[in-house]
């Protein structure tokens, strides 16, 4: 791929000084070759980032129209920069336009979040001589060559739903290796007919190994002639008049048909030359937002959805100067290129909107999938896409209710405390609460909320030192002075303050407020903008009252307000995350791992032999050597080396 070329080469040069005619004379000197176009605002941020098979048609095109008082016109008076890359083909620009929307995060590009990995069912080792038997798990991470991986799985329950199915047809063990090379008798498993016992030999390696290969087909897709050839068996056992082995099979038979009959959705007519694995995508916008639920199909079966919520999407129609997409398919556009550049395609999409070919054919490239896509289908194909649809529909409507009442909560709590409801989107509250057991391992916490919901990348712990243990004043004093003088200074030197918090709630009464209205007096901050919650009478909830540091008087709300709801939301989530940084540090400290395990001598034993002889990390610091060398296993020398440490 070549490497960035921000045309003409020497701006300074070159260019006319007013940055709207720096960017038409950029947009002149561009090459008709395909690339990555970046647009930057005067403030150097990031505004949107599209590829082009042909740069200087595809930058052109913002320019060179009418775009005056419409939406995208407004995006594009804010660009005064512009960057581009060029590269060697149109499948190479689709993967850094993808890289760069996941890592910088543009204004105007639909993104679409991972919030994690998808889980595999893994099929560990080859089954080779000196390796131990198979066994069947759940997985997620990278793969490794030398197990084999199927998936991937909407869901950790889809996996562990595949696993008990596994595990009443076909029996296969699911024990760690360190497990099974430990049996001496069979596990319960064995005993529920979970599993065929070959940890004790109980059946021979080569049937234990035909399982797992008819395993591998089934899950493959080839379900009706796996049952064929179960049948097959049992009648084979039923002549031999081995009964036994054949009710085995039969009751494999009966537990197979009876989890197909449970799977309505299960294919009977799906073509042999059809691939079996496909992914079923329907894509629904209203109010500004958008769904789009995947559905996954493998070896024929459908193993349940998954949505996903792309932001910035009402932003991206300010992008899409050609309108020549609609609002759904350019979200599936942009899920298809995010999603599809990190997970594995399978070879067939089914959509509900069309998918461009020669963006297949880029995407194909790329992943060396050859992928085709269906826009109409049928039989059973229809029967899916109608399925995700109506999920799509669903799961949409759902957030779009959860969105409007925690807005409504959002507003309700601007009006009691008598903000300017004109950007409620922007309103950010940050909520301050003190944790620790009897003045031991004192530690603080800071919550966000922030776009109506809690913002949990954003929240952080400090642990408080210096003070008197207990002393929650002192706490909430340093905590305040740690988290806001950056603030004040960015305030004293003229910068925007858009990244600091409309309202501060203080987890406390009048007390703790006094102590912050102090701080933000001494910072030279807002004291309008700090609130304490104080506990009602009796400390019930739903009673609690609002304190105010500019002297205005305390309010109470109704215990059903939609205010107070949002308040006690985010003071428990304070209260939450303090309490459990609180209790990791006090059981570090009380364990002395932080400390007794970086002296050199003193192992796991030993340590425990220390702490209860001495009560704690601070008892055994409180010991002098000839105290510590009188404890068991510990020698003169090594009480010298813990003494040092601990001083």
């Amino acid at each position: 791929m070549a490497a960035m070329s921000t045309l003409p080469a020497d701006p300074e040069a070159a260019l006319p000084a007013d940055p709207q005619a720096q960017v038409l004379a950029q947009v002149a000197a561009l090459p008709h070759l395909p690339g990555v176009y970046r647009y930057f605002d005067a403030q150097d941020q990031l505004l949107y980032v599209g590829k082009a098979r042909d740069l200087k048609k595809r930058v052109s095109s913002y320019f060179s129209k009418n775009l005056d008082g419409t939406r995208i016109g407004l995006m594009v008076s804010r660009i005064a920069r512009l960057e581009t890359t060029v590269v060697r083909t149109e499948a190479e620009a689709l993967l850094l336009e993808n890289t760069l929307i996941k890592t910088l995060n543009p204004r105007f590009n639909i993104l679409f979040r991972d919030d994690k990995s998808y889980p595999y069912l893994k099929l560990s080792g080859r089954g080779r001589a000196g390796e131990l038997p198979p066994r069947i798990s759940y997985y997620r991470g990278a793969v490794d060559q030398r197990h084999r991986y199927f998936g991937p799985y909407p869901s950790g329950w889809s996996v562990k739903e595949t696993i008990q199915l596994v595990q009443k047809v076909f029996r296969l063990r699911t024990c760690e290796d360190s497990v099974y090379a430990n049996r001496t008798r069979p596990c319960l498993l064995y005993q529920i007919q979970r599993c065929s016992g070959p940890c004790v030999g109980l059946i021979d390696a080569q049937a234990y190994q035909r399982d797992v290969a008819t395993v591998e087909r089934f899950l493959r897709g080839e379900q009706l002639q796996v049952a064929d050839e179960l049948r097959a068996q049992m009648l084979a056992h039923s002549e031999a008049l081995a009964f036994e082995q054949a009710a085995q099979i039969r009751n494999r038979l009966a537990a197979l048909a009876k989890v197909q009959q449970q799977q309505a959705v299960e294919t009977s007519s799906w073509s042999e030359a059809a691939p079996a694995d496909a992914d079923v995508l329907a894509v629904q916008v209203a109010g500004g937002r958008a769904c789009v639920n995947l559905a996954m199909v493998r070896g024929g079966r459908h193993l349940g959805d998954r949505a996903f919520f792309p932001v910035h999407v009402a932003e991206a129609e300010m992008a899409d100067v050609d309108g020549a997409l609609s609002a759904e398919q350019r979200v599936l556009q942009a899920f298809v290129v995010q999603h599809y550049l990190q997970v594995a395609p399978p070879p067939l999409l089914i959509a509900n909107q069309p998918i461009a070919k020669d963006l297949l054919a880029a995407l194909g490239e790329q992943t060396g999938v050859r992928l085709t896509a269906q826009h109409q289908p049928r039989e059973q194909r229809r029967i899916w896409l109608e399925m995700a649809v109506k999920g799509a529909e669903l799961a949409l409507a759902r957030l779009l209710s959860e969105e409007g009442s925690q807005r409504e909560r959002t507003r309700a709590l601007a009006t009691a405390l008598d903000i300017d409801e004109c950007d409620l989107d922007a309103l950010r509250i940050e909520c301050f609460d003190i944790s620790h057991t009897a003045g031991e391992a004192t530690q603080a916490s800071c919550v966000v909320f922030h776009h109506h919901k809690m913002q949990s990348g954003e929240y952080r712990r400090y642990n408080v030192a210096g003070i008197t243990g207990g002393d929650d004043y002192a706490a909430m004093r340093q905590v305040l002075e740690r988290r806001y003088a950056r603030w004040a200074q960015d305030k004293a030197e003229g910068k925007d303050e858009a990244g600091w918090p409309q309202v501060v709630l203080i987890d406390g009464g009048r007390g703790q407020v006094a102590v912050a209205r102090e701080v933000f007096e001494q910072l030279g901050l807002d004291v309008g903008r700090l609130v304490g919650v104080e506990k009602g009478e009796g400390r019930k909830v739903g009673l609690e009252e609002l304190v105010f540091a500019d002297g205005r008087p305390k309010l109470t709300l109704p215990p059903d307000s939609a205010a107070l709801m949002l308040v006690a939301q985010i003071r428990d989530e304070a209260h939450r995350f303090a309490i459990t940084g609180m209790r990791a540090r006090r059981a570090s400290v009380r364990t002395g791992a932080s400390r007794l395990e970086d002296v050199p001598g003193v192992g796991p034993k030993k340590r425990a032999r220390l702490l209860q002889r001495f009560g704690g990390v601070r008892g055994v610091a409180a010991a002098s050597t000839d105290e510590l060398a009188g404890v068991e296993g510990i020698s003169k020398e090594l009480a010298d080396a813990i003494y040092r440490s601990l001083h």
